[in-house]
């Protein structure tokens, strides 16, 4: 209730964004009603107005550019209805480059409170106690973070001599096969006794054993590496260990698979909640443990950058409004959802399910093949 709020920016803020949603939202039907007019100069850039502009006029203009092509494209251009746990999460945008406008000293409790909050959540709903937690926009940038931390970490003459000390031990980063693409090139074998030998070659040629990049349920295959193993081999050579994966999500759940729960133990972890709670607009999390402070610095995985730390405010907001049953049961009815869905794809010829021994995961792999006269398949 807006009347509740006693700083009238923040309510003002808050009943602009409810409004502007509104209208865009509302954006479809009324295309509709007027029969699906393209507006054709709505595409054409001119030169900007002597006079300001309202609000409601520009929003009338993104509306105008986002729906533009409605009549040629219907369905690709429909707006999607993100409901008021989304809205909380663009009014951490909005309120973010608000709160940055207060006194240094405000400034620095607020977002420190903000991201000590956030941080604890995350590490307690997804039981990775004690670790600390890097928030970033693109989902990769917390792995090439914790690759300069495991650099910073094994190689202690990195700081004074740069990239030059890497040409006399080359360091290795070991992945997955069934790795996302473009994350490397320098793919390991889901067979752990074959890895080992490949750590145990690198070694003997003067490389360094880095970093192993595990999933836990690609959203391409759906696999789950052996992580428990993994991290035992990784303790023996000194590697660091970081897990990433859809299955990830299950941590928060009653019930994990003995694999999935391995993850707790690594050394690190990529999250994406967004997709997980279907949340727009918020960003990727990196929980690691490390206890040099100086060293996740200059890793760029801690910052004092009041900027850096407003990042998480929108999840901060958000995980507020959906509270901790609301997390539990969206990833909860997204595994329900998968098991139904296998449950009757078995059901269907020609379906073949390619993952059925992952227990409540929300990633359901199948193939379609043919049977052929005269053979097996």
């Amino acid at each position: 209730d807006d009347a509740s709020i006693a700083d009238p920016t923040l309510a003002e803020m808050g009943k602009n964004l409810k409004e502007a949603m509104k209208m865009l939202e509302d954006s479809q039907r009324r295309t509709e009603e007027e029969n699906g007019k393209k507006i054709v100069s709505g595409d054409i850039p001119g030169p900007l107005q002597g006079s300001g502009q309202d609000m409601v006029s520009i929003l009338q203009l993104v509306q105008n550019l986002m729906h533009g092509d409605e009549d040629e494209e219907p369905q690709s251009t429909r707006i999607q209805n993100i409901g008021e746990q989304g809205h909380m999460a663009l009014l951490g945008h909005s309120l973010g480059a608000y709160i940055s406008t207060l006194d240094k000293e405000k400034l620095r409790k607020l977002t420190t409170r903000i991201l000590s909050d956030t941080t604890l959540w995350l590490c307690r709903i997804f039981r990775y106690e004690n670790g600390c937690a890097y928030f970033h926009e693109e989902e990769r940038e917390g792995l090439a973070k914790i690759c300069r931390l495991a650099i910073h970490s094994r190689y202690e003459d990195f700081v004074v001599d740069g990239f030059d000390v890497l040409y006399n031990k080359k360091p290795v980063i070991y992945l997955s096969a069934a790795a996302r693409p473009g994350l490397g090139q320098y793919l390991c074998n889901q067979d752990v006794a074959f890895l080992e030998k490949l750590i145990k070659d690198d070694i003997e040629r003067g490389r360094l054993p880095l970093l192993l990049v595990a999933n836990a349920g690609t959203v391409a295959v759906g696999h789950t590496d052996k992580i428990g193993r993994l991290k035992e081999l990784c303790e023996q050579y000194g590697i660091w260990l970081h897990v990433e994966g859809v299955n990830l999500a299950t941590l928060a759940l009653g019930y994990v698979s003995s694999s999935v729960l391995a993850a707790t133990k690594c050394d690190s972890m990529t999250m994406t909640p967004g997709p997980w709670l279907g949340l727009p607009a918020v960003p990727a999390v990196t929980l690691y443990k490390h206890d040099d402070p100086a060293l996740t610095l200059v890793a760029g995985l801690t910052s004092n950058k009041p900027a850096d730390k407003l990042r998480a405010l929108p999840l901060w907001l958000s995980l507020q409004y959906l509270g901790l049953d609301g997390i539990v049961e969206r990833i909860k009815h997204a595994c329900q959802l998968s098991q139904r869905l296998q449950e009757s794809l078995k059901k269907v010829n020609h379906i073949k399910l390619l993952v059925e021994d992952e227990l409540s995961s929300p990633v359901v792999v199948f193939r379609f093949f043919q049977e052929l006269i005269g053979s097996g398949i």
